[in-house]
């Protein structure tokens, strides 16, 4: 099992949600998120003062999937995501050891 973690402009999140439930995924969680990377923030002028925005609104969303899952999990997301834009977000992939329902007690890609 693997767990994806994505990073992505908020605006694109419906289209991340409808393209993952497009290739069979049911769950994910949803998390506010700041950052920045290479985009670096940008200034805004308020009353006359201008000043810098470090950090900008992003989403984390997060999902655990089977090893069979992981392509085409990852194709829609980069697909949904995509705006060819400075800061359309970073995927991470990294190993799931055991998942466990807590209401049924089931494990591994059953819990899923």
């Amino acid at each position: 099992m693997k767990k994806i973690e994505a990073i992505i402009k908020p605006f694109k999140l419906d289209e991340v949600k409808e393209a993952l439930h497009a290739v069979g995924l049911q769950g994910m969680t949803v998390l506010e998120a700041k950052g920045f990377g290479r985009q670096r923030g940008h200034t805004e002028l308020y009353r006359g003062a201008e000043y810098i925005v470090d950090f900008l609104p992003k989403l984390k969303i997060e999902v655990v999937v089977s090893d069979a899952q992981l392509e085409a999990a990852l194709s829609a997301i980069t697909k949904a995501a995509h705006t060819g834009k400075i800061g359309d977000g970073k995927i991470f992939v990294s190993e799931i050891t055991e998942v466990i329902r807590i209401r049924t007690g089931e494990t591994g890609d059953q819990a899923i």
